[in-house]
């Protein structure tokens, strides 16, 4: 095994950063990362903030449920989806692009572009000896956050990432098994079969609570998954997305 794959099947979250700063050069050195990554007929359909105003980063971190990593580490991105630019390109070219740019398929383009490059920007930092915190809870209140970041219709921000020099480590959670998720030629949809797979999984889950918390804890997946679906969150989302000018076609 290469020092990538373990550096990859090593990977965990950092919710505690030292107070150290990401120099300018690492800062560069994780973007230019993050364009290295694959994208969809070359269309680079997404944009990175970099957030140093202490005050931009305070009122994130309250929109995001006042996580206190969102302040506190070496740097914070936020990845955008973005076809601002290629409305622009549209308009400068004389191209008939506002179709195409409200289809389903751009914005799913949009997203996976984003999605591809943050995890291009997590392998750098990682194997930079940085740590990473991914930041979904700014999707809590997307028009707050695109009013705070001025972003322009057809941009919306997906998540956040926080990146620095971790203080405090966390274990790797334990996967789903290997078998389920990688299946060949046909998906097994048989009801008992997955129940059956994921009952050794809440086994596995529930040992790694237990260990980490001394006991305090013993979550199984399946229930922790069947409370968190059970409630209703950013349903919102449809109306925001239409209105940015995305997913309308």
């Amino acid at each position: 095994m290469n020092k990538t794959i373990e550096k990859l099947l090593s990977h965990h979250s950092v919710r505690k950063f030292t107070e150290k700063k990401l120099t300018t050069e690492q800062i560069h050195t994780l973007v230019k990362s993050a364009q290295a990554a694959s994208t969809s007929s070359y269309i680079q359909a997404y944009t990175i903030l970099g957030i140093k105003d202490i005050e931009k980063k305070k009122r994130l971190s309250e929109l995001a449920g006042n996580q206190p990593y969102v302040i506190n580490n070496g740097h914070f991105f936020v990845f955008c989806a973005d076809l601002y630019r290629h409305e622009i390109i549209g308009e400068n070219e004389d191209g008939d692009v506002i179709d195409s740019l409200e289809s389903t398929e751009k914005f799913m383009v949009a997203v996976i572009d984003a999605a591809l490059a943050a995890q291009n920007t997590v392998v750098a930092a990682e194997s930079m000896g940085l740590g990473i915190c991914y930041i979904g809870g700014i999707r809590n209140n997307l028009e707050a956050v695109s009013d705070l970041l001025e972003l322009p219709d057809r941009v919306i921000p997906l998540f956040g990432l926080a990146v620095g020099y971790p203080e405090e480590e966390t274990g790797v959670k334990p996967r789903l098994p290997l078998h389920h998720i990688y299946q060949e030629d046909r998906y097994n949809s048989d009801p008992g079969r997955i129940m059956s797979d994921l009952e050794e999984y809440n086994k596995t889950v529930s040992s790694y609570y237990e260990a980490r918390t001394n006991g305090k804890r013993n979550d199984r997946w399946t229930s922790q998954m069947a409370a968190m679906l059970s409630n209703k969150k950013r349903m919102y989302m449809k109306d925001y997305v239409e209105k940015k000018k995305f997913n309308k076609k």
